[in-house]
């Protein structure tokens, strides 16, 4: 008999401030909760590879959303520059590299863009995937490959994102050829899980035009300054890149973990998780755990590789050493 191998009772894909009332919501969900303090070496939090699709080779555009005048040019300015210089970084995708069988991850940034289509005060997730579907109806996503392509969704100042169903229904829950029952709790529950509460952010994936066969992936953060986002840093648009760094790294370690979670407690979700671990969720979970209220210790400016400036990322998981992993010269030996 098939029995279920991830034993955390929920899959998580956002990204959290650990000392909030979202961080408190998710962090319950998981069976046992990373431990916070000096980053001595975990190894019981690895991830572990339970044998779902992983994007070696990654593809990621910037899509501004609320129109031109929702943004500063030098956010966006920066953050175009920053986040394509993480995620290109020989020395950050180092500690990538013993994710994949060939240890030779690289990253690719297509220009940004901005939708002048006016956006709610609150953005739910099915207010992004109505954009995600609105911009693939009009080819919007046309000149990506798809199985390989990230579209992370940049919300503007103010607007709190939501990781919730606008309409009140179960949608992380349901098959999509049925109809989700309503469930009033998850109104309740989205108070926990909104940017008000120290979300910043998560990545999913929809099926456009319920074509099974074809998936778009996509990230969205919010703009993090006062009491929106999780804020890290001495200008909003660091903790924005930190959080979408977040956000770029698991997708390209667990990029099908929306689709696990709408199977919920089957086996069949399991086979499509990527790198997980059943005691800290995604790549990006486990070091916010650990840093508890210190976030100064994973969220960090690092030199870039080149020599060119630093960058605002976030420190991500490396089972090589059992702890959270800043940029590295030289790739961990494969076992």
């Amino acid at each position: 008999m098939a029995t279920r191998t991830i034993t955390a009772p929920r899959i998580t894909r956002v990204a959290v401030h650990p000392h909030s009332d979202a961080g408190g919501h998710y962090r319950a969900a998981r069976e046992d909760a990373a431990r916070s303090g000096a980053f001595k070496a975990h190894p019981g939090m690895n991830l572990k590879f339970f044998g779902g699709k992983t994007i070696e080779h990654l593809t990621f555009t910037h899509v501004y959303l609320g129109g031109k005048k929702a943004w500063n040019a030098d956010d966006i300015a920066a953050i175009d520059h920053a986040l394509p210089a993480a995620m290109e970084d020989p020395h950050l995708n180092n500690v990538l590299a013993q994710y994949y069988p060939d240890g030779k991850p690289t990253t690719a940034f297509k220009p940004s863009r901005i939708l002048d289509e006016p956006l709610p005060a609150s953005v739910h997730r099915d207010t992004i995937e109505s954009i995600v579907a609105s911009l693939d109806r009009a080819n919007g996503l046309s000149g990506f490959d798809l199985a390989r392509s990230v579209f992370c969704f940049l919300l503007p100042r103010g607007v709190v994102l939501v990781d919730g169903d606008s309409s009140g229904h179960a949608g992380r829950d349901h098959d999509d050829d049925h109809e989700p029952q309503f469930n009033p709790a998850l109104r309740e529950q989205d108070e926990a899980d909104d940017s008000k509460h120290g979300l910043g952010g998560y990545h999913g994936s929809i099926h456009p035009r319920g074509a099974k066969t074809q998936t778009v992936y996509y990230a969205v953060g919010v703009y993090s300054e006062g009491d929106n986002g999780i804020v890290a840093f001495d200008a909003p648009w660091k903790s924005i890149c930190a959080t979408f760094y977040h956000e770029l790294c698991e997708a390209r370690t667990d990029p099908d973990v929306e689709d696990a979670i709408k199977l919920g407690d089957t086996p069949a979700a399991d086979k499509l998780i990527g790198w997980y671990s059943p005691k800290g969720g995604e790549i990006g979970d486990i070091p916010m755990d650990e840093a508890g209220a210190h976030l100064e210790t994973v969220m960090r400016e690092v030199p870039l590789a080149n020599g060119k400036g630093k960058v605002p990322i976030q420190f991500m998981w490396s089972n090589a050493v059992g702890g959270p992993e800043g940029p590295i010269a030289r790739k961990h030996a494969r076992g």
